[in-house]
This record gives C-alpha cells, sequence and structure tokens, in this order.
C-alpha cells in the first residue's frame, strides 16, 4: 500500500454572512481553489484521477454535483471525474479521507479533496426545507428510537455533561477571537489562501461589471469577556452558548492536492505530509457532537500514538462546549488546540471546513517545526471525522 501524502493545501478567505464571498456563485468559488492547486504545483491537472468534494446543503446553485460542476466551469479537463459527498459539517474532511482511501487502495495515485458552502446563498438546512413540498429528511421510524435534537440543544446536553459553564464558554470564545487576531498579525496563515475578487452586485443582486477584493477572514471581532457575557443564549433560555461562543455563517472554499509518494517524486513534486491515518465514527444522535471524542480515541489505539504525542490540534469549534468537552475527555493540551483561532472566530462555511482545517494544521504544522497534527469535527446526526498527518 503506498504513503499517501499532501503536496499542497489553499483555501479561500472565509467571508462572513452576507459579506465578501456572498456574490460569488459557490461552484465559481470551488473552482478557484481547485485551479489554485493546479496553478500553485504545475501538475498536469489530467493527471488527477479524482476529484472528491464535500458540501453540505445539496440543493439550488449547491445541487448537480457541485463538485464536477466547479472543476468544469473552472476550465479543467472534463477526463477528470468528480463526486460530491455529504457527512454533514465534516464533509470535506470525509472527502479528504475517502481521496487518500483512493490512493492507498491503488484506484488512483493523485486526488483532489475539496468542499465548498456559500451559506449566505444557500441556507443551512435548505435541501431538506418544508418549503419544497417534498417532505422531510426523518423517516417515522426514526423518532421510535431517538429524539430528535437540534444541534443547539446538543451542544447544550454536552456542557451539562461535562460540567461546562457559561463562564468557560466565553473564555474559550474570547480566546478564539485573540488567537485568529494575533495570526493574522504575525501573517500565520500566509500562503495557505488566495486573494479572491468577486463581484459587485446591485439591489437586486445584478453583476455590476465591477469587482472587490477579499483577502482576509472576516469574522473576527474585537471582545472583551464583558461584552460577551451580554450576549443572549441562543440554545436555552439559560443556556450557555451565545453568538460568541458558537461557530459562524460564512461562506468559503478549501481543496487538499493528494498523491501517492512515488507519484510525487514521479512528478517532482515535494511530499510536505503523510496521512497517517483516517476514520469516520458513529456517535450518539441526541448528543450528536462528541464525534472528536471518539475519533481521537480510535485514531490514537489504531496508530499507537498518545495525545502528547500530537503538536497541532484543530478540532472545529462548532460551539465551545464541543471543544471543551473533548479536551477533559482526552487530556489534550488546548495550547496546542486551534492555535490560530477556529470556528468561533474564523467561521464554519460547513462543507468547506474540513479541507479548511487540514489547510491550516498543514501550515501550522510547518511553522511550528512539529511531526503530528490530529484534525477532528462533529457532525450533524451523530458522526466524528478524524485524521492524523505527519510533516516530512
Amino acid at each position: 500500500m503506498p504513503n499517501v501524502v499532501i503536496v499542497d493545501a489553499v483555501r479561500t478567505p472565509i467571508g462572513k454572512r452576507n459579506g465578501g464571498l456572498s456574490t460569488m456563485h459557490p461552484g465559481e468559488t470551488l473552482g478557484l481553489v481547485q485551479r489554485a492547486l493546479v496553478d500553485r504545483t504545475g501538475i498536469d491537472p489530467g493527471d488527477v484521477g479524482q476529484v472528491v468534494g464535500g458540501c453540505v446543503s445539496q440543493a439550488g446553485e449547491q445541487a448537480f454535483n457541485l463538485t464536477r460542476t466547479a472543476w468544469l466551469a473552472a476550465g479543467l479537463p472534463l477526463s477528470v471525474p468528480a463526486t460530491t459527498v455529504d457527512a454533514q459539517c465534516g464533509s470535506s474532511q470525509q472527502a479528504t479521507n475517502l481521496a487518500t482511501s483512493l490512493i492507498g487502495s491503488g484506484v488512483v495515485d493523485a486526488a483532489i479533496a475539496c468542499g465548498v458552502e456559500a451559506m449566505s446563498r444557500v441556507p443551512i438546512g435548505a435541501s431538506g426545507s418544508k418549503k419544497l413540498g417534498l417532505g422531510v429528511p426523518i423517516p417515522p421510524a426514526y423518532f421510535d428510537r431517538y429524539e430528535m435534537t437540534s444541534q443547539f440543544e446538543g451542544a447544550e446536553r454536552i456542557a451539562d455533561t461535562w460540567g461546562i459553564t457559561r463562564d468557560d464558554t466565553d473564555a474559550f470564545g474570547l480566546a478564539s477571537q485573540q488567537r485568529a487576531i494575533r495570526a493574522w498579525e504575525e501573517d500565520r496563515f500566509a500562503g495557505q489562501y488566495i486573494a479572491v475578487e468577486a463581484p459587485d452586485v446591485d439591489e437586486d443582486g445584478r453583476p455590476t461589471g465591477s469587482t472587490h477584493t477579499v483577502a482576509r477572514d472576516e469574522g473576527l471581532r474585537e471582545t472583551t469577556l464583558e461584552k460577551l457575557s451580554t450576549l443572549e443564549p441562543v440554545g436555552r433560555e439559560n443556556g450557555v452558548h451565545t453568538a460568541g461562543n458558537a461557530s459562524q455563517i460564512s461562506d468559503g472554499a478549501a481543496a487538499v492536492l493528494l498523491m501517492s509518494d512515488n507519484k510525487a517524486d514521479s512528478l517532482g513534486l515535494r511530499a510536505r505530509a503523510r496521512v497517517v491515518d483516517t476514520c469516520l465514527v458513529g456517535t450518539d444522535p441526541e448528543l450528536m457532537l462528541t464525534g472528536p471524542i471518539d475519533a481521537t480515541e480510535r485514531l490514537l489505539s489504531r496508530t499507537g500514538l498518545t495525545i502528547d504525542d500530537i503538536d497541532v490540534f484543530e478540532i472545529n469549534e462548532a460551539f465551545a462546549s464541543v471543544v471543551l468537552a473533548w479536551a477533559k475527555e482526552t487530556g489534550a493540551d488546548l495550547t496546542r488546540t486551534n492555535p490560530n483561532g477556529g470556528a468561533i472566530a474564523l467561521g464554519h462555511p460547513l462543507g468547506a471546513t474540513g479541507a479548511f482545517l487540514m489547510t491550516k494544521a498543514l501550515y501550522e504544522l510547518e511553522r511550528v517545526d512539529g511531526r503530528y497534527a490530529l484534525i477532528s469535527m462533529c457532525c450533524g446526526g451523530g458522526l466524528g471525522t478524524g485524521t492524523i498527518i505527519e510533516r516530512i
């Protein structure tokens, strides 16, 4: 079985709701990062065996195998096939894991994993909206077995179970913002993002012919614990989560170029990291968001690594309690977790976030001269994605 290596990873800046990227069709946004991998590495795009992409709300502009239409719209070879997967919030991390499996099994020797979400244009839950008149996604038999809870309620139940308070979640939200601001001030994201020229539109949403440049993550906010303490809970009347300690509605795309080590050598490309192991685990769909705990335990058990062997953790900040409970359960060092901020500060463009976290982890390993990074996400419906990479 060949070693699977990461040759490059790239992302757009993350746009805030109705912000700089909201005028872009998601197919065009995704095509930008797909094309960027080709341009930055100089590979023949025809050498890509498959493109695997993630997207959560596959309706409207994000329907019809968006990964494929983005590739074609970017002027890339029609002979390269593409698939769009849905593992909820972990979609593009699962796309990365599936691309890894395709290479590791010898089906292809090079693949692009990617993801996109334009939440400003296709709202979360759009594909299952009752307004479509097509019924609801959950069959009646489900309710005989499980209570149907929201992610907000799942996050509050996690806080209850692990004894996480409002003070804890606010402190975590503040730290995420402070870390992201420091990362931009210290240029820690250099090399991992591309500036995007997005169209200007009029009041009716029609392009005006001019453009604006998006070259920075738009979710960063100067705040204090005092300001955060004034925000109203969003999950329960007396809950611990607010808009200041939960992830933001966002737009963006990210992509990762993976190859067998032999393919990278034959093309004269530098392998920057090796994929050590991947997993997708099922967890309690009522708590829903505990997946990173089980995924971390699975990865460490399979690889023989310990939590202290990991130099960088990227655990998606869907809600503060998710990461805090994960750290309590696994014993992970929070100072090495999301060191440049997470989804609370930077945003969470659903289907893009997994590839975005992979990109952040790769660049941070290189910045700190670390060896191992562990990336994990909780996913709606009770799933956890997991990947460990080793810097080469």
